[in-house]
């Protein structure tokens, strides 16, 4: 028996064909403005994207080192060092000596950081699923098949 080959599915009724480069150029303009409307969702305005994004990795992967969360971030040591001084002066995360060995610093993060991570995932999905409602079955269904494609090129 052959094995049955996966056909992409048919075209919307009134869909539109663009050229590669233009939604490649349509997709990096809406995932970044929706990115950077999402990001405004959030209780600490004083903490920068930059800043969040390291509290959120260490509230979800655990305790880190300095070196571990400058190649998360792609960042240099000392611009890293920066941003946890910032988190630590927040109340965010603490600094404590790793069980394994005494001389790394490890960054964990407080309580009041994984509230704080807590309650800006909470109201991002809250906007979200605000504006989700307001659309369609159809555009839903076609925006869950979305984000399935575009999570496979983000982790490409």
């Amino acid at each position: 028996m052959a094995s049955a080959v996966s056909l992409p599915p048919a075209p919307r009724q009134g869909a539109k064909r663009v050229s590669n480069h233009e939604l490649s150029t349509n997709l990096r303009i809406a995932s970044a403005r929706l990115t950077r409307r999402l990001r405004a969702e959030k209780p600490d305005g004083d903490l920068s994207d930059g800043q969040y994004s390291v509290l959120a990795f260490v509230c979800r992967e655990g305790a880190k080192t300095l070196g571990e969360l400058s190649r998360y971030e792609r960042v240099t040591p000392p611009s890293m060092n920066r941003t946890v001084n910032q988190l630590e002066a927040a109340g965010y995360v603490v600094r404590e000596a790793s069980a394994d060995d005494r001389r790394k610093v490890l960054f964990v993060p407080t309580d009041a950081g994984r509230g704080l991570v807590k309650e800006t995932r909470r109201r991002r999905d809250a906007w979200l699923d605000r504006r989700l409602a307001k659309l369609p079955p159809e555009t839903r269904a076609l925006l869950a098949d979305a984000a399935d494609v575009i999570r496979e090129l983000a982790d490409s």
